[in-house]
């Protein structure tokens, strides 16, 4: 899977699962600050991947994930 397919479908299930105005969704966006991502919209974040992408995210592998760049390469990362 390429990183722009990768984004493509993170960019699909904020808009449509997480109902995040597409205009705050940019790269250097950060997941919580800008987008307003909370912890409940991170339990669904984690059924999500698991569908899109065949894995179980673990809290302890995000850390120092803040934008949506980094949540990207986190998954273009697991998937490789």
């Amino acid at each position: 899977m390429s990183r722009n397919e990768i984004e493509e479908i993170v960019r699909n299930f904020l808009i449509e699962d997480l109902e995040i105005d597409e205009e705050k969704i940019k790269n250097d966006a950060k997941l919580k600050d800008d987008m307003g991502i909370d912890s409940l919209d991170f339990v669904d974040i984690v059924v999500i991947v698991e569908r899109n992408f065949g894995f179980k995210i673990k809290p302890e592998e995000m850390v120092g994930v803040e934008t949506l760049n980094d949540f990207c390469d986190y998954i273009e990362r697991k998937i490789a």
